[in-house]
C-alpha cells in the first residue's frame, strides 16, 4: 500500500511538471473542474499519508474480522465433520445391535417352539389315562394348544379320557382357533 501511495505521489508531481512544460492546465485547475470543492475529492486529500492511514486501518480491521470469521467457519466445519463421523459410527453400531437383537429374538422364539414341541411329544408319549388326568387340570386354552400340535390318534386317545365338559371346551377352542384367519 505504501508503494502505491508513493507511486501516486510521484505520478501527480510528474504530471504537474509535464503540464507546466507543455502549457496544459495545472492539477488544481483540473481538480476544480472535476469537483475539487467537494471534501475528499481534491488531489491533495489523497496524497497525505495521514489521510490514507484511517482507510488502511479500517481495511486491516476488516481483513482481520473476515479472517477470524473464516477461521471460525473452518472450526465449525471441522466440528460438524467430527460430529457427522461420530453419528455415522453410532448408526453402524445401532444397526449391528439391531441385527444381534433380531438374532437373539429369533433364537428365543425357536427355543420356545422347541420346548413346546418337546413337551407335546412328552404328553403324546404318556399313557392316555395319565395324560387325560393332567389335561383335565390344565387351563382349557393351554391344553388345546398341546392337543392341536399332537398327532390326531394321540390327541383322540387323550380326549377320550377327559370329562365331557372339558372335552367339549377344548374341542370348541380347537375348532375356533383359526376362525378369524383370512380366507382367499
Amino acid at each position: 500500500m505504501l508503494i502505491a501511495s508513493a507511486l501516486t505521489r510521484v505520478a501527480i508531481q510528474a504530471t504537474a511538471a509535464i503540464a507546466l512544460e507543455t502549457g496544459a492546465p495545472s492539477n488544481d485547475a483540473i481538480a476544480s473542474e472535476h469537483g475539487a470543492g467537494v471534501p475528499g475529492n481534491s488531489v491533495a486529500a489523497c496524497t497525505a499519508e495521514e489521510d490514507i492511514a484511517p482507510v488502511l486501518s479500517a481495511l486491516k480491521a476488516r481483513e482481520e474480522r473476515i479472517t477470524k470469521r473464516e477461521t471460525d467457519i473452518e472450526t465449525r466445519m471441522q466440528a460438524l465433520s467430527i460430529a457427522e463421523q461420530e453419528i455415522d459410527r453410532k448408526l453402524v453400531a445401532l444397526e449391528e445391535a439391531e441385527v444381534k437383537l433380531r438374532s437373539t429374538l429369533a433364537m428365543a422364539n425357536t427355543a420356545a417352539d422347541d420346548d413346546v414341541d418337546r413337551l407335546t411329544q412328552v404328553y403324546a408319549s404318556m399313557k392316555p389315562k395319565q395324560a387325560s388326568a393332567l389335561f383335565e387340570e390344565m387351563d382349557p386354552e393351554f391344553s388345546a394348544g398341546f392337543l392341536g400340535r399332537m398327532r390326531p390318534d394321540a390327541a383322540a386317545a387323550i380326549m377320550a379320557g377327559l370329562t365331557p365338559a372339558t372335552a367339549y371346551t377344548i374341542s370348541a377352542m380347537l375348532a375356533g382357533r383359526n376362525a378369524n384367519a383370512p380366507r382367499q
